[in-house]
């Protein structure tokens, strides 16, 4: 039978980290999966690939084939090394027989699950009337959607321009966004992904939520952050002014004699759920501009009537 170098095949190093190797695998998989490559030899190479993976992803078995040593190159005559079986015994776990069977000689030799001890090699009797069957790859995206969305709930069309699949059309899913959903979040679409082979089920798709720069407030964790405008005159004397919320305009109270930077926290009124978050307001005191000498007079009456100096810490009398 000939070898494997299953690293080669992935396009990895020997050391490659199992990250590397499932980034490899993905990788391959997409480029040759038979439902959308248009390369002539892409379920050879789609299946040779499943077959690197399922050997290189299992500290076990990977540790089993480094056994066999870094000279062989692919394609090179290979014998099962003496007592193979007795050390190393594996289990097929992880996947179907009809997986197994699409496989090679050499992994079956070293990894199948149904040796024949008294023929001394894999029993084939019915492999020809198997077939090689495959759940499509998961896809991972991200999604924007807008801070309303999760606090009513919605339905959204979307279309993902940037498909994984190579050569594939850009897919439109309808995506339903549930209430208090938050940044970071993931939404599984089952059946979304890359599509199965030989009749096996599609992968799922996996959104992954992020919100739209919203012009008023943003949203950490369930709570929702908002800065407020306000003239001196409101922040000394106090005042009721109305502000938007995702769920509607309402008015707040700004107690007298407040400072910018003050918080305002309205309990509740940030994402909903059974533990909802809070809205937390920070005022900041605009300071209008002076232009006509009436406005002047103004200022320096207020300069003349209020003792108040801002600087007093350093010491100075003004």
């Amino acid at each position: 039978m000939e070898y494997r170098d299953y690293y080669a095949i992935l396009g990895v190093s020997r050391d490659a980290t199992l990250a590397d190797i499932k980034r490899a695998y993905k990788k391959s998989a997409r480029k040759y999966h038979p439902d959308v490559s248009k390369e002539t030899d892409a379920k050879e190479k789609f299946v040779q690939a499943k077959e690197a993976y399922e050997v290189l992803k299992d500290p076990q078995k990977r540790a089993a084939y480094d056994q066999l040593g870094k000279d062989w190159h692919s394609g090179e005559h290979f014998h099962v090394p003496p007592d193979w079986e007795r050390n190393y015994q594996f289990s097929s776990e992880g996947f179907s027989q009809g997986d197994a069977s699409a496989f090679s000689d050499f992994f079956e030799s070293l990894f199948g699950a149904h040796f024949d001890h008294s023929a001394g090699r894999h029993h084939h009797a019915h492999r020809a009337h198997q077939h090689f069957t495959a759940k499509g790859e998961d896809i991972h995206a991200k999604v924007q959607i807008d801070i309303e969305d999760s606090f009513h709930g919605a339905v959204r069309t979307l279309t993902l321009p940037s498909s994984p699949l190579d050569g594939a059309q850009p897919q439109t899913v309808n995506l339903k966004i549930p209430k208090g959903v938050r940044e970071g979040q993931h939404i599984r679409l089952g059946g979304k992904g890359m599509p199965g082979h030989g009749g096996g089920a599609a992968g799922d798709l996996y959104l992954e939520i992020s919100f739209r720069p919203h012009p008023y407030y943003r949203l950490e964790q369930k709570n929702l952050y908002m800065t407020l405008p306000v003239t001196p005159w409101e922040a000394a004397l106090g005042a009721k002014i109305k502000i938007p919320t995702p769920t509607g305009p309402i008015e707040v109270t700004v107690p007298a004699n407040s400072v910018s930077e003050k918080i305002l926290r309205l309990r509740g009124r940030g994402l909903p759920g059974a533990s909802p978050g809070d809205m937390l307001i920070t005022l900041n005191i605009v300071q209008p501009k002076v232009n006509s000498e009436q406005e002047k007079a103004l200022y320096r009456q207020m300069q003349d009537l209020m003792s108040f100096n801002p600087r007093g810490q350093f010491g100075f009398e003004s």
